[in-house]
């Protein structure tokens, strides 16, 4: 069993392309048009699972609600934190900050739809 991938309904298409390819450094993966109009689009790092963004013309992106954050694995938080911000301008819910007890750095930042997107770090 795997995790395939989450799906989050965006209200600009545009802009998150930008924010997770564009300056996260994710990669789009495949993307279809449903018969109902909405436009699926898929994106993903080097572990294959995937963030599936839902847009439709029109329609208002959907208030977060029910998830928490996104978390992206990140070599150097302190420069893709810096980079981030930098790029897009994002929220910074909160800034860099290191978790002996788990041997991590982690950041949050907010994505264009208000989406928390954790930056996460692994220290050896």
């Amino acid at each position: 069993m795997e995790v395939s991938h989450t799906c989050i309904w965006v209200s600009d298409l545009e802009a998150t392309k930008a924010f997770y390819i564009g300056a996260m450094g994710l990669h789009h993966t495949w993307d279809f048009v449903g018969g109902d109009g909405v436009t699926s689009y898929y994106v993903a790092g080097e572990g294959g699972v995937e963030i599936q963004f839902k847009y439709k013309e029109g329609l208002e992106g959907k208030v977060p609600g029910g998830i928490d954050h996104i978390a992206i694995v990140i070599e150097n938080v302190d420069e893709k934190f810096k980079d981030m911000v930098d790029k897009t301008g994002c929220k910074v819910v909160r800034s860099v900050f290191q978790n002996d007890t788990i041997k991590t750095r982690v950041a949050f930042i907010e994505d264009p739809d208000g989406y928390v997107v954790e930056l996460l770090q692994h220290l050896d």
